[in-house]
């Protein structure tokens, strides 16, 4: 399901800090801004770090340590600390940045310039932003250890880019589009990465806006943001088939998804709605009404791109990035080779706080991308009420052959984590 996101460049208003990461062959020196609880956690430590991952404030020090910690409440490992800053979506010969700027260009010309565009967020933010301030229940299941990465109790890599509407909505934005890559705990799939990326807009009104159309402001707000975002599908995918379904998110209401008939199928694009009363109200706008959607710039460039494997957007290889040029929407992958996959079962008696998630954090941090899939292929329980599960994990590598050796190595590696880290007994 698309998520919502609202969110707002924040680098004038928090402090920005420079990490340098060479963890695991990337290399890279970016400017971030932090929220200031975080920050000031940190101001009195003196924690020094080797230079290859450190965060610089005016001469404060922020260590890869002090993000990824070896502590009940953080759950961040070293491999997503490795994409933190990279920002995929602002690579003009990126598909995801050629994608971007295709849905800015539809902004642009059909509303004249009027909305804010920002994509050059830090990712690092509030429990209070991520989900208080966007109507996040207090029980909802994002909030779990199993699916948001928790640097502390109050901390989180943002799971949406709505961890920034609140903030953006006080400053008097009525009109923007928001970018950003967000962090979520995942299935390993072709289509699922623990690091993916949003675009959200929202437009917001004023009574002058609909008090001469014959209709109530929800109704109003409903009717513009409908024919905005059919035009958007018509700008990416052309004169294609269209369809609403009535749909739930915690922030908008009424709330819609957006679905296309493409390529002999239904593909759902979007999510969006009308903003609850609520969070305008915590911004200042009590009197106002907007709408808000939100899209997966990975969902849609597989689609227009033709790729077939959400890990290779991540790659460096120049038979994937010189394939898309910039300004060109929709160039068609072609697959530079299919190296062979390979397949290793393993099975254990699950306990009563074994997630699939947490099964998946483990395989990532061992084979990193080299890992495929992760399927359940099995379970049953036995007399005793023991449950076992039996689960394949596909390795293969985009850009070559991996040995046998290779494999085994990862597998057994896979394997002693799982039963120390899960506290399971294999099988």
């Amino acid at each position: 399901m698309a998520a919502l996101t609202f969110a707002h460049h924040i680098l004038f208003s928090k402090p920005s800090v420079f990490l340098h990461s060479t963890k695991n062959g990337f290399n890279t020196l970016f400017s971030v801004s932090v929220p200031a609880p975080f920050l000031r956690r940190y101001k009195s430590s003196q924690t020094i770090a080797a230079a290859s991952s450190l965060l610089e404030l005016g001469g404060v020090k922020i260590s890869k340590e002090d993000v990824v910690k070896d502590e009940p409440t953080n759950n961040v490992p070293d491999l997503i600390f490795t994409k933190l800053g990279l920002q995929l979506h602002r690579r003009d010969h990126h598909p995801l940045g050629i994608l971007k700027n295709a849905i800015y260009e539809y902004f642009d010309t059909n509303y004249n310039n009027q909305f804010h565009k920002f994509d050059d967020l830090c990712p690092i933010v509030t429990t209070k932003e991520n989900f208080d301030d966007v109507l996040v229940p207090s029980d909802h299941v994002s909030r779990s250890y199993n699916d948001t990465y928790y640097i502390d109790t109050e901390t989180v890599l943002r799971c949406h880019t709505s961890a920034h509407q609140a903030d953006l909505l006080r400053k008097g934005y009525a009109n923007f589009l928001v970018t950003g890559d967000v962090y979520r705990r995942d299935s390993i799939d072709s289509t699922h990465y623990p690091v993916f990326h949003q675009m959200e807009g929202v437009r917001v009104f004023s009574p002058n806006d609909w008090n001469d159309s014959g209709m109530d402001a929800t109704l109003y707000a409903a009717h513009d943001l409908k024919a905005c975002l059919e035009g958007l599908a018509r700008h990416l995918f052309g004169a294609v088939e269209m369809r609403w379904v009535d749909s739930y998110f915690p922030f908008t209401n009424p709330s819609f998804e957006l679905e296309i008939y493409f390529q002999e199928k239904w593909l759902e694009v979007l999510g969006c709605g009308v903003m609850e009363q609520e969070i305008l109200k915590r911004g200042g706008k009590s009197d106002n009404v907007a709408w808000a959607f939100g899209l997966g710039l990975e969902r849609l460039a597989m689609v227009l791109f033709d790729i077939p494997d959400i890990r290779l957007f991540w790659s460096t290889d120049k038979r994937f990035t010189s394939q898309f040029t910039k300004g060109q929407l929709g160039i068609k992958f072609k697959p530079f080779s299919k190296y062979p996959p390979c397949y290793k079962d393993m099975s254990f008696w699950i306990n009563e706080s074994f997630t699939e998630n947490n099964l998946c954090e483990i395989v990532r941090g061992v084979a990193g991308d080299l890992a495929e899939e992760v399927q359940l292929i099995d379970n049953f329980t036995n007399k005793k009420g023991m449950t076992s599960h039996c689960y394949r994990i596909t390795y293969r590598s985009m850009e070559r052959s991996l040995t046998d050796e290779e494999i085994n190595e990862l597998q057994w590696n896979v394997r002693d984590q799982v039963q120390s880290q899960m506290n399971i007994v294999l099988r």
